[in-house]
């Protein structure tokens, strides 16, 4: 490697890359950042659903790279990574240009995970990009449409039939969604409504298991079936092929099959071929594959190589796959990268587990913020929306836009002070951490206090 080379390359553009490309501009970071990333735009996937059901706007959901790091001194690369040189330092991409580095962060994320099921990459529809939410959506309206001009019944029932494999949040979220708007897209078109069928296949007795919003499965149980539609859950369900009009399952050992021309599949991860490649031995990597990390977020064999989010495990440590922690990382690395290109020490990573948010359908949600406070139904879905608000990595004047929007949707409609406690204000500041959460936060102290005073 040329020891003239001082740049710091960021590999993957979800958040732990853009947010550490971000707080590396913000914090003055005086070597020059390349972010490398396949697509245009970046996607805040929790928001994705609200994209797919028009609750929100590509804007907000799906910016461009060009849009957010104008100004911010990053130079963004579209273009795909073909190879990663741990050793020469070194990152080569499809079009054969490439890129040298003194520091290197591996910001990849995962890729969905079809566990070697029949049919599934072919035939099944996935959910991680603007690219497959427009897919759905064509293919849906699509669906809709032809059922209206069939006549026969079985044909007619494959198309309205949805089957969503999977039963953690993406499914749950997923599943409450259709449920919701897909009836009412086709009783706009003159359907019945009542023809729409969306099944939930989930591979093991319970939803949610082993995830962080085990706390929410409850409420998640409930409120599934209070959707336009109520959704069948089919429990202890492995799905063992998908094909063009049916998917294939076994449930006790039985092989079952139903008929439908929509398999979407939320069935897990898989670690990215890209970290798959590199010449890191097993030892480092935990048993998903993911790259092992010390606590300041820097490769156990190579100290210059900070990983980050869904494609590395700190060691010791275990931490949620959520946007939450990615952000987190992103803002911990850009740190300790500062502070190795001025001499110092990096320092441990912190990352704070403000709750979980889990949508379950339109307008309608849970969250669980700190194991301290449980808020259901359309507060719930506002504080969601408004959470995730504050973490957009917007332009400046978007975050007034936001403030506005949480400030009057939550607090003057929906939280009204007879209603809430000033705990329900801490959790929401403290869930929020950002300017938006604390502008509404102490407005909402105001107007108790003011109740007070009144009594």
């Amino acid at each position: 490697m040329n020891s003239s080379v001082y740049q710091t390359v960021i590999v993957g553009g979800g958040f732990t890359g853009l947010f550490t490309a971000l707080h590396l501009a913000h914090e003055s970071y005086p070597r020059s950042v390349i972010l490398i990333d396949q697509n245009e735009r970046f996607c805040f996937k929790p928001l994705l659903y609200e994209y797919f059901d028009g609750e929100m706007d590509s804007f907000q959901v799906v910016p461009k790279f060009a849009e957010l790091l104008q100004g911010s001194g990053v130079i963004f690369v579209q273009d795909t990574v073909k190879s990663i040189d741990l050793h020469q330092r070194q990152v080569k991409l499809v079009s054969e240009n490439s890129y040298q580095y003194s520091n290197l962060v591996l910001a990849l994320g995962s890729v969905t995970g079809y566990h070697h099921v029949a049919g599934a990459r072919e035939n099944a529809f996935p959910f991680w990009t603007q690219a497959d939410a427009i897919a759905l959506d064509k293919h849906l309206r699509r669906c809709l449409h032809t059922a209206l001009q069939t006549e026969d019944r079985e044909q007619r029932q494959k198309l309205l039939t949805v089957v969503v494999v999977g039963g953690g949040p993406s499914g749950i979220e997923m599943a409450a969604t259709l449920a919701d708007f897909l009836p009412n897209w086709y009783a706009a078109l003159g359907g019945n409504a009542t023809e729409i069928r969306v099944i939930l296949l989930n591979h093991g007795q319970e939803i949610l298991e082993g995830d962080i919003n085990d706390l929410l499965r409850q409420i998640a149980e409930e409120e599934l079936q209070k959707r336009a539609v109520k959704i069948e859950m089919i429990r202890g369900a492995e799905a063992t092929a998908v094909y063009p009009h049916a998917i294939e399952y076994r449930h006790n050992n039985v092989v079952k099959t139903v008929p439908t021309v929509t398999t979407i599949w939320t069935a897990g991860t898989s670690t990215h071929p890209l970290i798959q490649d590199l010449p890191i031995p097993p030892e480092h990597r935990d048993h998903h594959g993911r790259l092992l990390v010390t606590p300041t977020m820097q490769l156990l064999d190579f100290p210059e190589v900070f990983a980050g989010g869904d494609c590395a495990a700190v060691e010791n440590t275990s931490l949620p796959p959520t946007a939450q922690v990615a952000y987190q990382q992103g803002a911990n690395i850009a740190r300790n990268l500062k502070a190795i290109a001025l001499g110092d020490d990096p320092k441990p990573a912190k990352v704070n587990i403000r709750g979980t948010l889990l949508k379950l359908g339109v307008n309608d949600a849970a969250a669980n913020l700190f194991n301290l406070f449980e808020v259901t139904g359309e507060p719930a879905h506002l504080i969601r929306q408004g959470t995730y608000l504050t973490l957009l990595p917007t332009p400046i004047h978007d975050f007034k836009a936001a403030t506005e929007w949480l400030d009057e949707e939550i607090f003057h409609h929906h939280l009204a002070p007879g209603h809430v406690g000033k705990k329900v204000v801490q959790v929401v500041e403290l869930a929020s951490a950002g300017v938006v959460g604390i502008l509404v936060a102490r407005k909402l102290l105001r107007m108790l206090g003011d109740e007070d005073k009144e009594k």
